[in-house]
């Protein structure tokens, strides 16, 4: 009885550590590939390495908005998706900078040029490292507006919690990662053995900024009601725009809209 017991309780063990890594999988896919370094023709950004707290160098990259722009003393910091690195979204860059903010993006630990690698706690630490250069390089708190797109909602929604910035804007983002994990994965037992939390939602109720939701009915991989229940979590104010995409076509087939969405935001939470 007791070596069937044993192989019993070793096989449980070997699940458990698979589901761990096909959860890291799943959820942290970078790229150390660099696309471009002048990912904006015609507007090239501040290379920068920033120092966290437990000593990770982390890659970011700062836009500087045109000096005559009425948002110069703005900036909208961009903690992105699961995939790539910050040198395949040029494109995201360069809409972003029509909007006439400064633009910051940091690549987290493990993407790109970053040293390390991603975990939960990581991504914060990497997100606290680049809140500090912003206010250290003279941005008022309330001039930060973080911008969330998919899992870098949960990092957003994490520094909206902890620093204090003007605004938060969750672009396709979960209510949590086991909620959106259990609903991808039924077969599997998402919530029993996963690490990675990322409770966005839980984090808006006590949230006293602006908060703009964007989300697609058509989204492919967050469904639709996350958005809906991140939207009524969040206290006012508050907007929801509803984007006509996939989870990541929105500036091929919906970028008009996305811009739209976001302006509206700015120029009813932050005149200019």
């Amino acid at each position: 009885m007791a070596p069937v017991l044993i192989k019993l309780a070793l096989g449980l063990l070997a699940l458990f550590f698979f589901l761990r890594w096909f959860e890291r999988r799943q959820v942290y896919q970078p790229s150390q590939d660099t696309l471009t370094e002048d990912p904006v023709p015609g507007h090239p950004p501040e290379n920068l390495f920033l120092t966290t707290a437990d000593g990770i160098k982390v890659h970011a990259w700062f836009f500087p908005s045109a000096k005559e722009s009425s948002r110069s003393n703005q900036v909208i910091f961009l903690l992105h998706g699961n995939a790539g690195n910050l040198s395949q979204r040029g494109e995201v860059f360069g809409s972003l900078l029509q909007l006439g903010a400064n633009i910051f993006a940091i690549d987290y630990r493990g993407y790109g040029k970053s040293e390390g690698s991603p975990s939960e706690e990581g991504t914060y630490r990497d997100a606290d490292a680049g809140y500090d250069w912003l206010v250290k390089r003279g941005f008022e708190s309330r001039q930060i507006i973080a911008l969330g797109q998919s899992l870098g909602g949960g990092v957003a929604s994490y520094l909206a919690a902890n620093k204090p910035i003007g605004g938060l804007i969750l672009q396709s983002t979960y209510t949590s990662l086991p909620d959106v994990g259990s609903e991808l994965f039924p077969f599997l037992p998402v919530r029993l053995v996963g690490k990675l939390k990322y409770p966005t939602r839980s984090r808006l109720a006590d949230l006293k900024i602006p908060v703009l939701t964007l989300h697609s009915r058509i989204d492919e991989i967050i469904p639709y009601h996350h958005g809906e229940r991140n939207f009524e979590a969040a206290k006012e104010p508050k907007l929801f725009w509803e984007l006509k995409s996939g989870h990541n076509d929105y500036l091929v087939n919906d970028g008009p809209n996305f811009l739209a969405g976001l302006r509206a935001y700015l120029d009813r939470f932050f005149p200019r």
